[in-house]
């Protein structure tokens, strides 16, 4: 059971990863995110083509789906969830009936009660994960690109491969000048997602210094949402969290 509870935490517990910045000392201010209009013809309309069909959404204590414009389609009835997204591990099942529980058709979540199944977008569970059903991972490790430098206290962005004085301000993509900055990973290394803070705040930002999302939020989660899903996970107080693209949509 502990080689199946390592294999699910870049998924099903994407949602819990973070850095608060409550413990940190920044403050988030209310700004609102846009809100997503609601098209009210299909529970699958996609507005963002980007970004998955169906989002995790925490709704009071537990966890369920809802669509892209913010109607629950899964019910709220989960200790936690994850994307649906492939999993690994039963793509390469010895089992060769259950792979297709491992495809992006199918997300991993956790009932109240601890059990780990795959549902369908329906929301129906179609398998329970058992440790002798998974296979194991082709190990690949695609080393990031770019890297955070810290210098007199505030962080920059250099590419380690070519960066050799601190001093030379030509050598970093971006020079210290926040307060924080993570790279998220991500599918593409030469634009990654930064999350970065300033002035007591966070935002996202890319490889050339640009503003992404606008700095007005109390934490942005360090989890897998961005390479996953292509979202942010932000919250302006550090207790309630949500879902936002690149353009500063709410889900």
């Amino acid at each position: 059971m502990k080689v199946f509870l390592r294999s699910l935490v870049a998924v099903i517990l994407c949602v819990a990863w973070g850095v608060n910045a409550q413990s940190s000392g920044f403050l988030g201010v209310k700004n609102q995110a846009k809100e997503i209009p609601s098209k009210g013809n299909s529970d699958y309309d996609k507005i963002n083509d980007s970004v998955p069909e169906l989002i995790p959404r925490k709704i009071e204590a537990n966890f369920g789906y809802v669509n892209q414009s913010g109607k629950v389609i899964i019910p709220a009835v989960y200790k936690n969830v994850g994307f649906f997204t492939s999993d690994c591990k039963l793509l390469n099942s010895p089992v060769e009936a259950l792979r297709k529980y491992g495809t992006e058709e199918y997300a991993s979540v956790r009932t109240l009660e601890g059990a780990d199944y795959r549902i369908d977008r329906k929301g129906k569970r179609v398998y329970r994960f058992k440790e002798s059903d998974l296979g194991k991972c082709p190990y690949e490790y695609k080393a990031q690109k770019y890297h955070s430098y810290v210098r007199s206290g505030y962080y920059g962005v250099i590419d380690r491969n070519k960066f050799e004085n601190e001093m030379d301000y030509r050598q970093y993509l971006i020079y210290p000048q926040y307060q924080y900055l993570h790279i998220m990973e991500g599918d593409d290394l030469e634009n990654p997602m930064i999350i970065a803070a300033h002035k007591n705040k966070f935002g996202v930002i890319d490889i050339h210094g640009n503003t992404v999302v606008p700095f007005r939020y109390g934490d942005i989660k360090r989890n897998f949402s961005w390479k996953l899903a292509r979202l942010f996970e932000v919250s302006y107080d550090g207790k309630e969290y949500f879902f936002i693209d690149q353009f500063n949509n709410r889900y």
